[in-house]
């Protein structure tokens, strides 16, 4: 400041323009400040769509054998047992796969799980075209379960990772919904390709796009800041957050140190006293989710068909319900920042819980279509909330191991439903299946209530 004299005789002080301007952004930040400081940009959308596209994949394999399935049990005049061996041998292949997958990516990396996955289900897919025998058919949707149960939650914390904290839980719900567009391929591919001769082969022969496609996501997508600064590869998670900065037109300013993290956490502490809440309500809403979903809709072809209507028809109004799954995700999408997490999981799964009960009702065409569009719209707007949830509640470090077990943990609800299913349809028909179902959906929603709300909240970084 300068003194300078009034009209008046006085002087007052006024600022002087040669001193240095009033700094417009901090000093230094974290590295992964500097992600969330920023907009959404061409970069994100690179990594939405290389991520979603995986995602699709993966949907698309899950949702093929509930359509292969109900073909093949004709074809090879398979038992309900034997159909839901099959069908829950690839579910137990994602609970090993989910927990070790989320491990994998505390200790190597997001991006080289990711691509890892792509490439053993995918191949182990398209080899399963050839098979000939129910045994060879276990083993092989086995392997492809390995893949498929490790890839979903590590794509979900790689998205996680690289978006805005502002906009994260909406980048993760839209990224859950490339799994629409991968189930509603399933559909297609099931209503124009299985029911012609040999057309289960040949659908098992789409299969092997994801390895193809692990080359693109091996060298097109980013690794995690987040990961690579907990390893010490420091030069690299600065090379990566400027690739985005620039992207977005927001110039760069110095970070502060990451301590590297050499010793990598154990499962346990998953279990400790701070965190304990979190994954135990966690793991109940994975398992109640996934055993309402799974139960439902791997089952919902052959239910149609054992209702008495043609394998054609029963393809053609399921692929109609799977439609219903984008507005289910959009909706998600968007009341998710607004309300938050934890309000639009409860009401997702509440919904889902009347719709699974009207379906059990049902006994027209039109009361079975609106219901199962209603109970597909919400219980997969459910799980978009779910994968924003999952990746914010855990640190760095552990952030994979987290999402990854109770991923697993749900998969065993996946292995246990389709087993279910026949006893249930036996002893109560649709009604006490799909009753069973919305209760599945209560219990998630009841734990629900003991997740923590992270909305518009930074990432966690250290264990302490």
């Amino acid at each position: 400041m300068s003194p300078t004299r009034t009209g008046c005789g006085r002087f007052v002080s006024v600022p002087d323009k040669s001193a240095a301007p009033t700094p417009t952004q901090p000093a230094s930040l974290t590295r992964t400040e500097r992600l969330d400081r920023l907009p959404f940009s061409r970069q994100h959308g690179k990594l939405l769509g290389g991520s979603g596209t995986g995602w699709a994949l993966d949907a698309m394999d899950v949702g093929l054998i509930s359509f292969i399935i109900a073909s093949l049990a004709q074809e090879w005049s398979l038992s309900g047992t034997q159909v839901s061996w099959i069908v829950s041998i690839g579910f137990a292949g994602m609970a090993v796969g989910a927990s070790v997958g989320g491990l994998l990516a505390d200790r190597i990396g997001r991006r080289q799980v990711f691509a890892l996955t792509l490439l053993v289900y995918g191949l182990a897919t398209g080899a399963t075209a050839l098979v000939g025998s129910v045994g060879a058919l276990l083993v092989l949707r086995f392997v492809t379960g390995l893949g498929l149960g490790a890839e979903l939650p590590v794509a979900s914390t790689l998205v996680s990772e690289f978006a805005p904290k502002k906009i994260r839980g909406r980048v993760v719900v839209l990224l859950e919904a490339f799994w629409a567009v991968g189930w509603i391929a399933a559909a297609t591919i099931g209503y124009l390709v299985v029911p012609l001769e040999n057309g289960w082969r040949w659908a098992f022969v789409i299969g092997v796009i994801p390895a193809l496609f692990a080359v693109v996501v091996r060298r097109g997508l980013p690794e995690s800041v987040r990961f690579l600064e907990r390893k010490g590869r420091v030069d690299e998670a600065e090379a990566a957050v400027r690739r985005f900065e620039v992207s977005a037109g927001v110039p760069h300013v110095p970070s502060e140190p990451i301590p590297a993290e050499p010793t990598p956490p154990r499962w346990r502490e998953l279990w400790r006293p701070d965190l304990r809440r979190r994954t135990a309500a966690l793991w109940i809403v994975w398992f109640g989710i996934n055993f309402a979903y799974y139960g439902a809709f791997l089952w919902l072809p052959s239910i149609l068909v054992e209702s008495g209507f043609t394998i054609v028809k029963s393809f053609e109004y399921t692929l109609y319900i799977t439609l219903a799954q984008l507005p289910g995700y959009a909706l998600a999408a968007y009341l998710i920042e607004r309300w938050g997490r934890r309000p639009t999981l409860i009401t997702f799964l509440a919904v889902s819980a009347v719709a699974a009960f009207a379906f059990g009702q049902a006994n027209s065409i039109a009361t079975i279509l609106i219901a199962g569009i209603v109970l597909s719209a919400f219980n997969l707007g459910a799980w978009g909330a779910l994968y924003a949830i999952t990746p914010e509640i855990y640190p760095t470090s552990m952030r994979g191991s987290g999402a990854g077990a109770a991923a697993a943990f749900g998969r065993l609800a996946s292995i246990i439903a389709p087993l279910l299913v026949p006893p249930l349809l036996a002893a109560g028909g649709t009604t006490l299946t799909f009753g069973v179902f919305a209760a599945a959906f209560g219990i998630a929603m009841l734990a629900t209530v003991f997740l923590p709300e992270l909305r518009n909240q930074a990432l966690t970084e250290t264990l302490s």
